[in-house]
């Protein structure tokens, strides 16, 4: 649908402004044309939307839920004293802090593209570049908060189990959270790629360049 609408806005700026007000034998416009034929486009187009961003902002809100339970459920307590985590010192604890904000904001962010995107008019010219636009963010941030999901969890691992001599256990944990990493980048690299050429090279499609005879 993007395709479509960008050779159309290019044609438009082709010819000329009176051609676009002129009619066919059924007494239709070129602009009332170009909808009618593309209605199911669109249609599909809004049909798919929907659906990717329903089942990502599924996925979202158990990683927010997650991450909103994980900081307050502090790995190795807190001292009775002050109140004070026990790990308040160590570095993984910084790196289970920092990790789980980010997830618990980018999932939030996450959540309020795709909401955006199930709010849409899905007018033609939301196809340009705002619909596309708003799923690369969502995805973006979603495939982020996953990350940062992950490293909070590995972190965990490495606090509680410190005081073990080798380290096996959090470092094969560390290791396995690799995997649904580059599952997600790998099993979704095509639609990444469609995305990047919506919303990036879309921008240069029709940008004038140097043509040469030979």
């Amino acid at each position: 649908m993007q395709r479509e609408l960008l050779w159309f806005k290019e044609v438009e700026k082709i010819v000329r402004p009176s051609y676009f007000q002129m009619e066919n034998n059924e007494h239709k416009k070129p602009k009332e044309l170009f909808t009618m034929e593309h209605e199911n486009l669109r249609k599909a187009g809004e049909e798919w939307m929907k659906s990717t961003a329903t089942s990502c902002m599924v996925v979202a809100t158990l990683i927010a839920t997650v991450a909103f339970a994980a900081a307050f459920t502090i790995p190795g307590g807190n001292k009775e004293e002050t109140g004070a985590p026990n790990f308040l010192t160590d570095g993984w604890f910084t790196v289970f802090v920092i990790s789980n904000a980010v997830a618990m904001f980018s999932s939030t962010a996450s959540i309020m593209m795709f909401l955006s995107i199930l709010t849409s008019r899905y007018g033609e010219d939301d196809f340009l570049f705002s619909l596309p636009a708003k799923l690369m963010g969502g995805l973006i941030t979603l495939f982020a908060s996953v990350i940062c999901m992950d490293l909070t969890y590995s972190a965990t691992f490495f606090l509680v189990y410190k005081e073990e001599k080798q380290g096996t256990l959090p470092r094969l944990v560390a290791a396995l959270a690799v995997l649904p990493i580059t599952l997600y980048a790998v099993l979704n690299r095509r639609l990444w790629n469609s995305l990047i050429q919506s919303t990036v090279a879309s921008m240069f499609m029709f940008r004038p360049g140097k043509h040469r005879l030979y």
